[in-house]
């Protein structure tokens, strides 16, 4: 069975406009009094309270709760469990009548059964077809003599701010609890739960044993999966977009797991420093700060230093968005990227290969920027064998940092003692030399890219000599 809405779609369509209407047209008086049930605006509020109460009763049968089994076949004990992304029981939902089901990873943990709790008060044991960390997506099975009661994904490119949705769940246990909510924000990354992140946030509440549950619009459709919400925070909860969860569950079907398009690259956002020194607007496209020997990007001649801006047209704005262009391609798939580089733009065409699972994506130095107007603050030696290994670098040649002046810019920028100096102003940097022809070259109050190596990470960073 697939979830449709009965009620006209005009309706649902303009509920917001019937709202404004029904402030407009019912009239309050001081004494408390009965309002007509022909009032208009009563008509209206029913019209709208119908469809929302029909979509929830159309959607909770694909609503399933569920609750991790432990290697001896009993059922984990979450009693004390009530962290928001902890593993323990949570929810789940039906995606096709053969007994597929969708959840959140971070809910099922290491197990390998699930008792699955439905609707009509019967439980089955699912077992885990594939298990995808990187989005925080789980895809059980459970075998059934009876078609079951699914739902049908809509497009959730097509979300809005401050559209209504309805949330499903099982929170703190409370069976199919539905919730209503506004979309509050989209595209929402750098929340720190995955690895690649496009939150759609809501407002509809959200509590612990929701995860893994549907985020519907009022058509019917799933426009999110349920995944998390902000601690100490009221109205504030976040749901992976249909069209991912689409994604992953179709990979996930055909493998068991998903296997992702891999570049070959460093990268890190453009400060608004960095952006001045590469000549381009902050925020317009990502800077690549290494390029890893034979891979994609490698033979296609991208070079460190190049600025990413689109990928198949698709705009490259943070590395988060790069690093989702990239994964939801296939390994042998080529990709038209467009960089900036001197200036100059450049389209090239990669051929992808199949993502390292113990590769980095970034390497830039996590700590507070303060913007001192001081010297540079590092003492530099020419890189030795033995320092080489004592800093565990692979490289032979450059100019490493002995020294980081406490409240200097370079501390401040986050260099440390070991980093190794391997441009200066975009100039490679091989020799002690190099260096000190590159830094004499620059006049005080002069701001200096360098192009550093910490162990097996490359990144850039902007200083400014003191004026």
């Amino acid at each position: 069975m697939v979830l449709k809405p009965s009620r006209s779609a005009y309706v649902r369509s303009y509920v917001p406009l019937l709202i404004l209407s029904l402030l407009a047209s019912v009239s309050f008086t001081p004494t408390v009094e009965a309002v007509s049930a022909d009032s208009p605006g009563i008509r209206m509020l029913e019209e709208i309270q119908t469809v929302i109460t029909e979509l929830a009763e159309q959607a909770k049968p694909a609503v399933v709760n569920l609750f991790p089994m432990t290697t001896a076949g009993r059922l984990r004990d979450t009693s004390g469990d009530r962290t928001p992304n902890a593993s323990g029981s949570g929810s789940g939902l039906i995606v096709d009548s053969d007994g597929h089901i969708v959840t959140n990873n971070h809910v099922i943990g290491d197990a390998t059964e699930i008792e699955v709790r439905f609707s009509d008060k019967t439980k089955l044991v699912a077992q885990v077809i594939g298990k995808d960390p990187d989005t925080d997506l789980a895809l059980l099975k459970v075998t059934t003599d009876r078609p079951l009661p699914s739902a049908h994904f809509g497009d959730s490119s097509t979300v809005k701010v401050g559209q209504w949705v309805l949330a499903v769940g099982n929170p703190f246990g409370l069976d199919r609890t539905v919730t209503l909510g506004v979309v509050s924000g989209v595209g929402r990354e750098n929340i720190n739960l995955s690895r690649y992140e496009n939150f759609i946030q809501t407002d509809a509440s959200i509590n612990p044993g929701n995860s893994g549950g549907p985020l519907f619009n009022l058509r019917g459709e799933v426009i999110g999966i349920n995944t998390a919400i902000i601690n100490f925070a009221q109205g504030i909860g976040f749901a992976i977009p249909s069209n991912m969860a689409k994604h992953v569950i179709a990979h996930l079907l055909a493998k068991g797991k998903v296997v992702r398009g891999w570049l070959g690259v460093g990268i890190q956002p453009l400060t608004a420093e960095l952006a001045k020194k590469f000549g381009v607007a902050e925020g317009e496209g990502i800077l690549v700060n290494e390029v890893f020997e034979n891979d994609p990007a490698a033979v296609a001649g991208i070079q460190p230093g190049d600025i990413i801006v689109r990928i198949d047209g698709a705009t490259v704005d943070s590395p988060n968005k790069l690093s989702r262009l990239i994964g939801s391609l296939t390994p042998g798939a080529s990709a038209k990227i467009d960089v900036v580089r001197d200036l100059k733009h450049l389209t090239l065409t990669i051929l992808l290969t199949e993502r390292r699972d113990t590769a980095t994506m970034a390497a830039t130095p996590t700590v507070p920027h303060t913007r001192a107007e001081v010297k540079l603050g590092v003492e530099v030696q020419e890189l030795t064998p033995s320092l080489a290994e004592r800093f565990k670098l692979r490289e032979t040649k450059g100019v490493l940092i002995m020294k980081v002046e406490s409240n200097s810019l370079a501390q401040a920028e986050g260099l440390r003692e070991g980093d190794l100096i391997k441009e200066v102003n975009r100039s490679e940097t091989s020799s002690l030399a190099d260096y000190t022809a590159a830094i004499s070259r620059s006049r005080r109050g002069d701001t200096i890219l360098l192009r550093v190596l910490r162990e097996t990470r490359a990144f850039y960073v902007v200083l400014k000599t003191s004026d």
